[in-house]
């Protein structure tokens, strides 16, 4: 692959043609035009946009930084420190390893809700009758509570719902 501050060829690629080499999808072209990316890539001629070479690359690179969960600032920095011949590899590991310590974060949300839904979905009886801690959980109706009483075999004690009157 050449290297993305080389100069453009000469051919020019509509935006079909720049999506369908790229990989990527019509929205990325406009976010990546959105952020700056694209700039310098493109000149509008009198059968629409045209752009050049570098474009594919650019959009390349920009899907495969999405698809490893970078953000569009990310993206972008990520982009810049690409296009610089002169870059510095820690920088270029920092922002890698920073997006993997968000994503490690994410991981453990994602796992806590996963197990409060399983939770959830086991007090449900799952049956005719309207009661469900879910749906009591999610109005703040104290799901939780409910279904701990009824495996013990105490009675439950309904919260009031908000009225709908008010």
């Amino acid at each position: 692959m050449e290297h993305p501050t080389a100069p453009a060829a000469a051919a020019r690629l509509s935006l079909a043609e720049l999506v369908a080499r790229s990989g990527a999808s019509a929205q990325l072209l406009r976010d990546c035009e959105w952020l700056g990316l694209l700039d310098g890539m493109a000149r509008t001629e009198e059968d629409g946009c045209r752009y050049d070479e570098r474009a594919v690359s650019t959009l390349r690179f920009a899907r495969r930084a999405h698809a490893l969960g970078f953000e569009a600032p990310e993206v972008v920095e990520l982009h810049a420190l690409w296009r610089d011949g002169h870059r510095a590899s820690f920088d270029v590991k920092r922002v890698a390893l920073e997006r993997a310590g968000d994503l490690a974060q994410r991981i453990e949300e994602l796992a806590h809700m996963k197990r409060l839904l399983e939770r959830l979905a086991h007090c449900c009886e799952g049956d005719e009758r309207p009661e469900c801690p879910i749906l009591d959980e999610l109005a703040g109706l104290q799901g939780f509570a409910n279904c701990e009483a009824r495996r013990a075999g105490r009675p439950v004690q309904r919260a009031m719902r908000p009225s709908s009157s008010a």
